[in-house]
């Protein structure tokens, strides 16, 4: 499976541009699938459901099924597990387009908005060989002229341009043959 990240301070629009470029990726024959980080704990569970009282009662996984969707809640105990480890629990994709890990060695986009008043990251995320290739911001999307970049800088209002650079920069065809 191919990654990137999309990386960024909070209320830089991370979010806003994974779900403007992922149809785009789809409508080009792309499976895709994405992995959000949480700084904070989080719970899609409710105090009171039965999948939570599982989990209260100490089971170490709990898997929630429907028609619809199904969810595999995983405890985890000790250290947060390292997002190479978390891309083997999904299912092949095309692509999976990853929101926040901005420490972890992979393809990285910056999402940067100097209006937010906030530092770029891409100075203090050089560019490193790794497993996959290239580690790192690899480009940055901003909304603003950025003189002293030297990544790529991608419109971050333009999702097609940026899905094509996405498509182009991981070499990914248009309308792959996934066999699937």
């Amino acid at each position: 499976m191919k990654v990137i990240g999309i990386i960024g301070w909070s209320g830089s629009g991370k979010t806003t541009l994974i779900t403007a470029v992922l149809p785009l990726l789809r409508a080009r024959g792309l499976s895709v699938s994405t992995v959000k980080h949480a700084h904070h704990g989080f719970d899609m569970d409710r105090p009171g459901k039965d999948t939570y009282r599982h989990r209260e009662a100490g089971a170490h996984e709990v898997l929630v099924a429907t028609g619809k969707r199904w969810a595999l809640l995983h405890e985890v105990e000790g250290e947060e597990p390292p997002l190479s480890e978390l891309l083997t629990r999904l299912s092949p994709v095309d692509l999976v387009l990853v929101e926040g890990f901005k420490g972890h060695p992979f393809a990285k986009l910056e999402v940067h908005r100097p209006a937010l008043g906030k530092p770029p990251i891409w100075p203090e995320n050089p560019l490193e060989p790794s497993a996959a290739g290239i580690a790192g911001v690899v480009a940055v999307a901003t909304d603003a002229l950025l003189h002293a970049c030297d990544r790529p800088l991608l419109p971050l209002n333009e999702p097609v341009a940026i899905a094509d650079w996405m498509l182009t920069f991981l070499a990914l065809p248009a309308e792959p043959d996934t066999g699937r």
